[in-house]
């Protein structure tokens, strides 16, 4: 569920560079926080530590009304910042104090404070807006969902511009508390533990909470008519499933698929470390879409995923982004190998553990389905561009790449590496290179070449490449290649997954339109 805001580089550089005259040098925060795949994303000038988001919801109309209290601290003296954010702003308050406001670009509220911040301040920012966010539009397309019964917000890169504002970039991760009134009969559902709810003169409140930082793109809300499952892990964790009454022939298979997160993530458990966060579980709501996303402590599942029966792998996928994409996050949306690699891999191990077929044979048989002249092999996980952010290469060659890491450092260490990492990075941001340099320093082996050859040279590796890698280095028509077991259901979440002609997609690997997986 990838879709990305349109951008276009000359009007990129207009919005970083429009800074009035009469602002001083270095007093207006950015309307970008650097990221050179997505110029417009995030803000400059402030960190933010806390968001406490206080919504009103009618189904009927699409109608969301909300008041956004926004804990930050500034990173140089302020006389205005950016909030990215798109419904229509009544006022904003800074300190306390009424502040300006105006807008600029798709997605920018600008924020002129009564008095200019200090460096290093703990500043409040309080927003109150309205609107319907299904009739938001930016470069065409909305990331928020109607359903017969309600709405939902679950979208990458970018979702929180059609419900709350923020600074909206995992470079700078929240704790949560989300609080949603809607009509009684209907349930609101998002991240972390549900703290309360509470009903008066026919609205009931729900009051969620997340205590671990969560970056803007895996909040979510849905609205409508759930039937919720509960359950606790064998660490004492709340697991809260939920599935839209309305799923028709789909709900058996999706809750076949989802009732198993309990016992996916206790088995993540012994292959990732502890798990990272207060709560977990997933939902299903009745929408039209066809990905899944890691939203976290709770991801999202689109009921076309369970249309070919139940399906543990995806599930396996989004789970193991709790570890992999959620509590080590990108510094930048080029790394996004930290994110799906790790998650696609683990549909490799979960089929080794059911015995459908070990990483090693599923390794073989994306190698060998992939000749040289295949464009698969022009797409470099490290650093895919923006277009090829989401392609199938990013998952498959990605996971590649650790088979042949495991092959290079052998299991003890392998399975050390993908435990020790999330626990040493926990709740941060990493790259590519920050992972390279832990590995080497953990095994004691250079392994830059390795890197350099599976996720930056856009061509097909062989010889001793190959041969490292433990590789059958056979072509599929050799007929020498057997397809594990595990693959059909593992290639069905490479095109479950698609967001239409306008974006990318997610997740647990979107297959190339066309693509011919077998």
């Amino acid at each position: 569920m990838h879709r990305r805001f349109i951008v276009p580089s000359a009007l990129a550089a207009t919005l970083l560079l429009a800074i009035p005259a009469a602002a001083a040098p270095g007093t207006v925060g950015a309307p970008g926080i650097g990221d050179p795949y997505y110029p417009a994303s995030g803000n400059g000038g402030y960190d933010v530590s806390h968001y406490d988001l206080r919504l009103k919801y009618q189904p009927k109309t699409d109608l969301l009304e909300g008041t956004a209290t926004i804990l930050a601290t500034t990173t140089q003296e302020l006389s205005r910042f950016n909030l990215d954010f798109g419904l229509d702003v009544s006022e904003v308050r800074v300190n306390g104090k009424k502040a300006g406001f105006a807008t600029s670009g798709d997605h920018e509220l600008e924020v002129t404070p009564a008095q200019p911040l200090a460096k290093s301040r703990a500043v409040s920012v309080v927003v109150r807006y309205a609107g319907k966010p299904s009739e938001l539009k930016i470069g065409g397309w909305t990331a928020w969902a109607r359903t017969p019964d309600g709405g939902v917000a679950a979208q990458e890169p970018e979702s929180a511009v059609w419900w709350y504002p923020s600074n909206d970039h995992p470079l700078d991760k929240a704790t949560y508390d989300i609080s949603v009134s809607v009509p009684d009969g209907t349930q609101a559902i998002s991240n972390g533990v549900l703290q309360s709810q509470s009903s008066k003169l026919g609205w009931t409140r729900f009051n969620w909470r997340s205590d671990k930082p969560q970056a803007t793109y895996l909040s979510t809300l849905a609205i409508g008519r759930f039937d919720v499952t509960t359950d606790r892990t064998a660490d004492g964790l709340p697991v809260l499933n939920a599935y839209s009454k309305d799923l028709g022939p789909h709900a058996g298979a999706a809750r076949a698929s989802i009732e198993r997160t309990t016992e996916v993530a206790e088995w993540l458990t012994g292959v990732f470390g502890p798990y990272p966060f207060n709560a977990l579980g997933g939902y299903v709501p009745n929408v039209t879409s066809g990905f899944a996303l890691e939203t976290q402590t709770r991801p999202f599942y689109s009921p076309k995923q369970f249309a070919n029966g139940a399906n543990v792998s995806v599930v396996v996928h989004e789970l193991a982004h709790q570890w992999y994409g959620n509590s080590v996050s990108v510094d930048g949306w080029k790394e996004i190998w930290i994110n799906e690699g790790f998650a696609r891999y683990s549909q490799w191990l979960w089929s080794e553990k059911e015995g459908e077929g070990t990483a090693q044979e599923l390794a073989d048989y994306v190698y060998a389905q992939h000749p040289a002249d295949d464009p698969f092999w022009k797409v470099k996980p490290g650093d895919p561009g923006p277009d090829k952010q989401f392609d199938i290469a990013v998952y498959d060659r990605g996971a590649l790449a650790l088979q042949a890491l495991r092959n290079e450092v052998g299991d003890e260490v392998f399975f050390e590496l993908l435990k020790g990492w999330p626990t040493e990075r926990a709740h941060s941001n990493a790259n590519v290179g920050d992972f390279l340099r832990y590995a080497e320093r953990v095994s004691g082996k250079p392994l830059a070449a390795l890197f350099d050859t599976w996720l930056y040279r856009p061509s097909r590796p062989a010889g001793p490449a190959v041969a490292a890698a433990g590789l059958a280095g056979k072509a599929l028509s050799d007929g020498q290649v057997e397809r594990p077991a595990s693959w059909k259901k593992i290639a069905a979440t490479n095109t479950v997954h698609d967001h239409g002609d306008r974006g990318h997609r997610h997740d647990a690997a979107e297959g190339r339109p066309g693509h011919d997986h077998r």
